[in-house]
């Protein structure tokens, strides 16, 4: 895809080392050196246009379909050359173009009964096939053509490619041989493709093409005869010289071929019944469907530090199924870096010199990138601190088992990048032997879950406790949880050793789900049937840590605060704010004794002070929050104050009048 503006782009080119660009509702400058920021900063250059992007995946999807791979090899194992095919080619035509053929070439191409019926196979039942193929091959086909000629073998070889892969790197048969050419391991090793965990050079066009063409010129040394070459390619030349023997020693394919084993004999007729349709596709209504990709159109970048398929998507604006077919010889999609070896990048030319004239950004992109990522035997901490209780969470993983029901057109590669596992997983979890796919086949998918789990500490500096001989009691603040994402009133009761039907009672709950972010109350405020201590208050900042995807908004609307509010208890400029800070979120008042001294109420007055404060009305004053308001009053959270007062959503003023109903 073109870039269409390139004000954008020419802002990347000059900038200095920092990412920092324009990026805030406010058009404020954003120097906050956070993961996401240094991700926008590079995707903000690029324009994106939707439509070339639905266009590009959709031809991308066909271009590592497997379906015609599967579908070419069982023509080829199954059909029979000698059964008559019912299509309007007339017969002394296809000798005279034969003929034509013959002339150009050095392979044996002489008209026969059993080439006519596969060609008329073809053209019956494989004509838009070839049509797709023929976009595909405007890819590859230059790749092939230089390195058959480098080894001075037939450029017609090209065509072999085909009916090997129908031109899929990632196609794999069931016997195990691998990529556009179809090597096994050994052969692959034998002609120094390079096989480990993250590297298959099998899949490799290049590669490959190379090691294809020294493997023709090998045989051709041997044979002395083409087809024969093509034989001995897919049978192996042990058995193209057991066929020459049981046949009197005759030479020709044609007067071998059946001596050869049964898949042999249909392969060289699939060779040139390819070749003939690909010559005369014009005059057989074959219209070749557009190619958005050329080799002519890509070049290649050396990686200096390993990265994935998913952080060049994120950074480039390239998709996966782009990058997986432009590099099919990485089996992880990730690009590794080993000491001993050089491993590359092939990109659209357009995204090459968006990499260069950012190379060190985005090094420095992935080195972040590494640095956020949870490391071994270390578990991550979120805190939320409030005026009673430090709230730890743990972040645990937990693998959990998924199944996948297999589409049209599905390959493991997609499937294994949509749910951030390996091919080669999958292939264990289900018991593949190969990468064929069967449609509506459920597959096992198991993922790596991380879940929240809260461990509540007790706070000692803000606990308030009196004891006074034994008719009085000890009374504490009722404390506090903030819910969480998974959490349930189950779940709740059970880390603070309560039960359900008490944070029902306490936060006056009825069967409506809790909200993520809401203040809970879940321990009991005691108080003394004879007497209370009485309090003054004092006022304490609530602080939050802040976690990847927050901002200003979710994080005030979690604590019933404004974003005003945040940035003036905060001293923020603007609406920035950095992973791992701390925030303060809201401002409390908690009791404390007064100098010491316990002031006594009787139960009479106690009583008739609860009672009068249930129909209390609050007004709102500066800098106060929803959740600092609820903290006066005990078992009333913020849900039940927008509840009662029909606020919710909505920003709280001074002089504002709530009704506090409990």
């Amino acid at each position: 895809m073109k870039i269409k503006n390139i004000a954008p782009l020419l802002f990347l080119f000059f900038s200095i080392q920092s990412f920092s660009q324009k990026y805030t509702e406010n058009k404020t400058i954003t120097k906050t050196e956070t993961q996401n920021f240094y991700l926008d900063s590079i995707k903000k250059t690029f324009v994106k246009d939707d439509l070339a992007s639905c266009v590009d995946s959709l031809w991308l999807k066909e271009l590592t379909n497997l379906d015609l791979f599967a579908a070419i090899s069982d023509d080829i194992k199954n059909i029979n050359i000698d059964e008559k095919v019912d299509y309007e080619l007339p017969t002394e035509l296809l000798k005279q173009r034969l003929a034509e053929m013959d002339a150009k070439s050095p392979f044996n191409i002489e008209y026969n009964p059993g080439l006519e019926n596969i060609i008329k196979s073809f053209l019956k039942n494989r004509k838009k096939s070839f049509g797709r193929l023929m976009a595909i091959s405007e890819y590859y086909f230059p790749m092939f053509e230089e390195a058959l000629a480098k080894q001075n073998v037939p450029l017609e070889i090209k065509y072999l490619a085909i009916v090997e892969s129908a031109l899929n790197p990632k196609a794999v048969s069931r016997m195990g041989a691998t990529g556009l050419w179809q090597f096994m391991y050994q052969t692959g090793k034998q002609y120094n493709l390079k096989i480990d965990s993250y590297v298959d050079e099998r899949s490799d066009p290049l590669k490959s093409s190379e090691a294809a063409a020294q493997y023709m010129s090998k045989m051709y040394g041997i044979f002395g005869d083409w087809d024969l070459v093509l034989a001995s390619y897919n049978s192996g030349p042990g058995n193209v010289a057991k066929a020459i023997r049981r046949s009197g020693g005759q030479q020709n394919y044609w007067n071998i071929r059946k001596n050869l084993p049964k898949e042999t004999q249909g392969y060289v007729p699939a060779f040139l019944a390819t070749m003939y349709i690909y010559e005369y596709h014009n005059e057989h209504g074959i219209k070749p469907e557009r190619a958005l990709v050329q080799h002519f159109a890509t070049d290649t970048i050396m990686i200096k530090k390993q990265m994935s398929f998913k952080q060049i998507s994120d950074l480039l604006n390239v998709p996966v199924a782009q990058l997986q077919l432009l590099n099919p010889s990485y089996k992880m999609n990730v690009i590794p870096v080993y000491g001993d070896q050089d491993h590359f990048l092939r990109l659209p030319k357009e995204k090459i010199s968006v990499f260069v004239s950012n190379e060190d950004k985005i090094y420095a992109y992935l080195q972040r990138d590494l640095d956020f990522r949870e490391k071994p035997f270390q578990v991550q901490k979120a805190i939320v601190l409030n005026d009673t209780m430090n709230y730890s969470t743990q972040r645990v993983t937990h693998p959990k088992t998924k199944y996948y029901t297999v589409k049209r057109g599905d390959n493991l590669s997609e499937i294994a990048d949509k749910y951030s596992v390996t091919v080669s997983d999958i292939k264990k979890w289900n018991r593949l032997k190969g990468s064929m796919l069967t449609s509506g086949k459920s597959l096992k998918i198991i993922s790596n879950e991380s879940v929240v789990q809260t461990v509540k500490k007790e706070s000692k500096s803000n606990d308030v406790s009196v004891d006074i001989k034994t008719d009085t009691l000890s009374t504490s603040v009722a404390s506090l949880y903030v819910v969480q994402k998974g959490d349930n009133l189950s779940s709740i009761a059970k880390k603070n050793n309560v039960s359900v039907a008490e944070i029902k009672e306490w936060n006056h709950l009825s069967n409506a789900p809790i909200q993520l972010g809401m203040s809970l109350q879940v321990t009991q405020k005691e108080v003394n049937e004879k007497e209370i201590i009485a309090s003054t208050t004092k006022t304490e900042n609530v602080e939050y840590i802040v976690k990847k995807g927050d901002n200003l908004g979710n994080i005030a609307k979690k604590f019933g605060s404004s974003v005003d509010d945040l940035k003036q208890w905060n001293i923020l400029e603007n609406n920035t704010i950095a992973m791992g800070s701390s925030l303060i979120v809201a401002k409390s008042e908690v009791a404390i004794e007064n100098n010491g001294v316990a002031n006594t109420f009787s139960k009479k007055e106690s009583l008739a002070a609860t009672s009068k404060s249930k129909s209390n009305n609050y007004l709102v004053k500066k800098g106060d929050s929803l959740y600092s308001i609820s903290k006066k009053y005990p078992g009333v959270s913020i849900s039940d104050i927008e509840k009662w007062n029909d606020i919710k959503g909505k920003e709280l003023k001074p002089g504002m009048k709530l009704k506090i109903n409990g």
